[in-house]
């Protein structure tokens, strides 16, 4: 388990992923060694990783989310058989163990048996499979994702952190890496709190040139910053994907409420018969029985939701989950 000081540094990384530690010792109230030494633990730990994100609009794809019911007994092979797929950024079991639930990168125009179908191993004995577009992710530059291990900062340290208030929109175009950009990426892909120094010397570049590179990347959106944890070394021993029908009048202003709840690690618009996706990070049972008779139930325009319990998580943005450790995908920053 971790104490307040590893919060309150988790919590200084969703804010400001690349913060120096000298800024992450002053919100944590630790000196920079502790607070560097306390970081490489968690990361050496397998409890969390910082990963640099490219946004897949900028190679033409979209992002769709699957559900795959197949046979209990062929369940595990097939998930794990997914997650290794470089266009598969999130996979889970739920269900009790007969559905894998996954985002797939794809473009807009791919036919749904030319995304998933036709290669699945034929051994997999899939029985149903719905596939959704997601549509748009809710939350802004300030939404820090799950944060239900608390650690809450104050709105100086964010401004200490951020130089000021919230990070800006990013004011796009989208910028499209190059080939020379790759070592920049794939550097970042696996830790994405590398130096500049240390990426000046991965791709030959002056680290000026990588303070400017990084900042155009990340200025259009191309680029951005995400926190991979393991809520279970954590404590939070549920989590949950919720299928959400939302009124359209009502679908900005409550996915953008329901993104900013500290048990809720994502949401987003899809399409389908629900069109609101959101997973929920809790406790236990009694926890996730809370949150949705008082939190959600007070969100404006939530009409009806389903509820799939995940058995067994296995990606997440940058990362597998191995051995109960969070470990680089291989898969690169595309």
């Amino acid at each position: 388990m971790i104490d307040s000081v590893d919060t309150h540094i988790l919590r200084a990384l969703q804010c400001a992923p690349r913060a120096p530690f000298r800024l992450i010792g002053d919100v944590s109230g630790v000196s920079e060694q502790t607070a560097a030494r306390r970081y490489h633990a968690l990361r050496r730990s397998g409890v969390m990783r910082v990963v640099g994100l490219v946004d897949p609009a900028v190679r033409g794809a979209a992002q769709w989310v699957a559900r795959i019911r197949c046979r209990p007994d062929r369940v595990g092979p097939l998930a794990d058989t997914l997650a290794r797929r470089p266009d598969i950024t999130y996979a889970s079991i739920a269900s009790g163990g007969s559905e894998i639930i996954c985002i797939v990168r794809a473009p807009l125009d791919t036919r749904r048996e030319d995304m998933l179908l036709r290669q699945l191993p034929k051994s997999a004995s899939v029985l149903d499979v719905s596939i959704d577009l997601l549509i748009h992710p809710f939350g802004s530059a300030d939404t820090a994702g799950w944060t239900g291990y608390g650690g809450h900062l104050t709105t100086a340290q964010r401004h200490l952190l951020t130089g000021g208030g919230p990070s800006p929109a990013p004011a796009g175009p989208l910028l499209t890496p190059t080939a020379e950009d790759a070592p920049l990426l794939d550097a970042l892909a696996e830790d994405g709190r590398t130096t500049h120094t240390r990426l000046a010397e991965l791709t030959g570049w002056s680290t000026g040139r990588i303070a400017r590179r990084l900042e155009s990347l990340e200025a259009s959106g191309a680029l951005s910053y995400d926190i991979d944890l393991l809520p279970e070394r954590l404590g939070h021993h549920l989590t949950a994907t919720l299928w959400l029908r939302v009124a359209p009048a009502h679908l900005e202003r409550a996915g953008d409420e329901i993104a900013r709840h500290d048990e809720v690690a994502f949401t987003g618009a899809i399409s389908g018969d629900h069109n609101v996706m959101a997973i929920v990070v809790c406790r236990d049972a009694e926890d996730l029985y809370r949150y949705l008779t008082t939190r959600l139930a007070a969100t404006p325009g939530v009409d009806a939701y389903g509820v799939s319990i995940r058995t067994h998580r296995l990606k997440q943005a940058a990362s597998l989950i191995s051995h109960g450790r969070l470990v680089p995908s291989g898969n690169g920053p595309a």
